[in-house]
């Protein structure tokens, strides 16, 4: 989980810095509309993933785009136009597919490789004959779900409750058969997992992921395309990949599926903001390629430098990097509002702003900050007593937990490891660096808030 979430917050502060939007409402509800079908999709992977067998249904995006023209195509006819009915369409035909595929596999005892290959070029032809070219309108009440004015919105609670649901399913025995199947079915086999049945019902939640996928990307497009899904077939199994989950089976979870699709739409987001003009798409692609090279290359690494990192904490480490990113993300929002001016006896005008207590949309009350002093004008870094106090909590709980994972882990071995000095000479440079901030700041001498209020009103 290390490799991904490293990839995310990398990509996520080029994207802020590159384009500040994304972190407002309508950036993040459109993202999440965006991302949405990429998510369910890399779910559905993953869920027959997780079954063995080298089990990749390479149709996923054929299947995608099969559902999309049909609910679109019997919308037109006015056949299937309700909520209920759209959505009992959708799911029942991904549901279908998916037993389909299973007992092929299970009676018919063809490779899953094959069986997919035979789907997504099946798939793909079907789609063209029931929609030529892209065309159609989707459901009325879909209309507003494609908007993505505002994080809140049906297509954040599909991904909610999907997520969830794989969460509670995690619960179950059958989850805990299906895993054991994964590793070995033979062993499964003969322990009494009943494998047709366990492998039967992967497929089921496959199908039941994959008709959600298609009915956000029906939001998302409005109308139907039969070509655009197949696209969702190489993005979905690099998100896979990128995610940590095991082709060969037995091992992978939604949140690692999750964070495959995120990092995934973030490459794309980020590619956006270049300008590469006509080759955009090829750069597009090229990355997804790169990206899945170098994933399955880090499944290798990853084994032999595996003694090195595990004294890193997935959670510590995506709680520090939450905080770098959210202070990222602050610096390129109210960047603007602190310049220092040329008289550094004088308030710049944002900041008197903001002392007098008026508000600016982008300005330092939206993010309920504290300005910096006005003698810390050309001065470099300097940080107000609440930043000081929130930077030293969050090295405190840093410290605490990295402590804490060393004495676990050298608990169970018998002499000192290298990695351990390299703790403890961190530690005494950490408090050799606090000692020299404090010096500092014994010997700085601050102007009074009452005097900058007072000549800011004067």
């Amino acid at each position: 989980m290390l490799a991904p979430i490293l990839l995310l917050f990398l990509l996520l502060s080029i994207g802020v810095i590159r384009g500040p939007n994304l972190v407002s409402m309508s950036g993040m509800g459109s993202a999440i509309i965006v991302s949405a079908p990429l998510i369910l999709a890399t779910y559905a992977l993953m869920a027959v993933a997780v079954a063995g067998r080298g089990t990749v249904d390479l149709a996923v995006g054929p299947l995608l785009g099969f559902i999309n023209v049909s609910v679109v195509q019997l919308n037109g006819l006015g056949m299937v136009t309700s909520p209920w009915g759209v959505f009992i369409l959708a799911l029942g035909l991904g549901v279908l597919y998916q037993i389909l595929f299973a007992l092929i596999i299970i009676f018919v005892r063809v490779q899953p490789i094959i069986v997919s290959l035979s789907g997504f070029l099946a798939l793909s032809g079907i789609n063209l004959v029931i929609l030529p070219r892209p065309g159609g309108i989707a459901p009325e009440w879909m209309y507003s779900w494609g908007f993505g004015e505002s994080i809140f919105s049906p297509v954040l609670l599909i991904i909610l409750i999907a997520t969830a649901g794989w969460l509670l399913f995690t619960l179950t025995p059958f989850y805990r058969h299906l895993r054991m199947m994964g590793f070995d079915e033979r062993s499964a086999y003969t322990s009494g997992v009943r494998i047709y049945i366990v492998r039967i019902g992967a497929h089921i939640i496959s199908g039941i992921f994959i008709g959600l996928a298609s009915l956000c990307y029906t939001s998302l497009i409005s109308s139907g395309d039969p070509t655009q899904g197949t696209t969702y077939t190489l993005t979905a199994v690099t998100a896979l990949v990128l995610g940590g989950v095991s082709l060969a089976g037995g091992r992978g979870g939604v949140t690692g599926a999750l964070l495959g699709a995120l990092n995934l739409f973030l490459i794309g987001y980020v590619l956006s903001t270049f300008n590469f003009g006509g080759i955009q798409a090829f750069v597009t692609q090229l990355s997804y390629g790169l990206i899945l090279v170098l994933s399955l290359l880090l499944t290798v690494i990853i084994p032999l430098i595996s003694r090195f990192i595990r004294y890193i904490s997935p959670f510590a480490l995506f709680i520090v990097l939450t905080a770098l990113f959210v202070g990222t993300m602050l610096h390129v929002k109210t960047k603007n509002q602190y310049f220092a001016p040329e008289d550094t006896t004088q308030v710049a005008q944002p900041f008197a702003h903001s002392l007098n207590g008026s508000d600016n949309d982008d300005g330092i009350s939206q993010y309920m900050l504290v300005p910096p002093p006005v003698s810390s004008y050309g001065q470099g870094l300097e940080l107000s007593p609440i930043q000081q106090m929130v930077l030293m909590s969050l090295l405190g709980v840093l410290m605490m937990v990295v402590t804490f994972r060393f004495a676990v882990v050298e608990a169970q071995t018998n002499q000192m490891s290298p990695l351990l000095y390299g703790f403890i000479g961190l530690l005494i440079t950490l408090f050799l660096i606090v000692v020299a901030f404090q010096s500092r700041a014994d010997n700085h001498i601050d102007i009074p808030h009452t005097q900058i209020r007072g000549e800011v009103i004067s």
